[in-house]
């Protein structure tokens, strides 16, 4: 069963671990094919041969990249704790919710995704470009605060798919941590840094966290990747 699911990932990729999260979450056994995304192996040439990324799931000899794709065909493909509320749908409004998300989970979906290239745009910008780009991450989490007052997670009352989503959030956290320029501090963002306190005891998430002694040389990948873009 085990070699049935493959995950080929890398190992400073949030959008890979978020597939690793979901595998764990739902009892998934799966190998994990660590990549070397400078030499590609001939496996993720195979089964990505247009794309060349990770992460890439393989079920069966079957490919599915993308890691919220991945998600929904993990929830899809098996009912073992699943992330989307299952049991409060009927069967056409979950088909609806795989194929589509509400537009509200979706807007969601999107400010999540859109925060890796705000923080990628701070990471690399000075002077009042700086401002701006902080300006831009600010008012994302903003909404994000917002839109978790009053929950456990951002899925409800258990960790489910949006969570896995927002886990831009953790590693956002843990960059602050690393460098010392906090932003997602309990005064600032309460209930953000509640849910993050709430994942981190959980040894499931800090599972697919990149290892502490592995977490300097992260914070160097993104710098020298934020170096090499603001030269092109």
């Amino acid at each position: 069963m085990a070699k049935e699911v493959k995950l080929l990932g890398m190992w400073a990729s949030p959008f890979s671990r978020r597939v690793e999260l979901a595998l764990k979450l739902k009892g998934i056994p799966y190998e994990y094919i660590e990549e070397d995304l400078s030499n590609k192996s001939p496996l993720l040439l195979k089964y990505n041969p247009t794309h060349k990324k990770v992460p890439l799931l393989v079920h069966n000899e079957t490919p599915v990249a993308e890691s919220l794709v991945i998600l929904e065909y993990l929830d899809d493909t098996w009912e073992s704790n699943p992330l989307l509320p299952r049991d409060l749908m009927n069967e056409q409004w979950l088909v609806s919710m795989l194929n589509s998300l509400t537009k509200r989970d979706e807007a969601m979906i999107e400010l999540c995704g859109g925060l890796l290239p705000t923080m990628a745009k701070l990471g690399r910008s000075i002077g009042k470009e700086k401002e701006q780009a902080m300006e831009e991450v600010v008012q994302q989490l903003k909404i994000l605060e917002d839109e978790l007052k009053g929950k456990q997670f951002f899925s409800g009352e258990r960790i489910g798919y949006l969570d896995i989503a927002a886990n831009v959030l953790l590693w956002f956290h843990m960059m602050g941590e690393i460098t010392g320029k906090k932003t997602l501090t309990t005064d600032k963002f309460p209930v953000i840094h509640e849910w993050i306190e709430k994942l981190m005891t959980m040894d499931v998430v800090n599972e697919c966290l990149i290892p502490k002694e592995k977490r300097q040389d992260w914070i160097e990948l993104g710098r020298k990747a934020a170096e090499s873009v603001s030269k092109c």
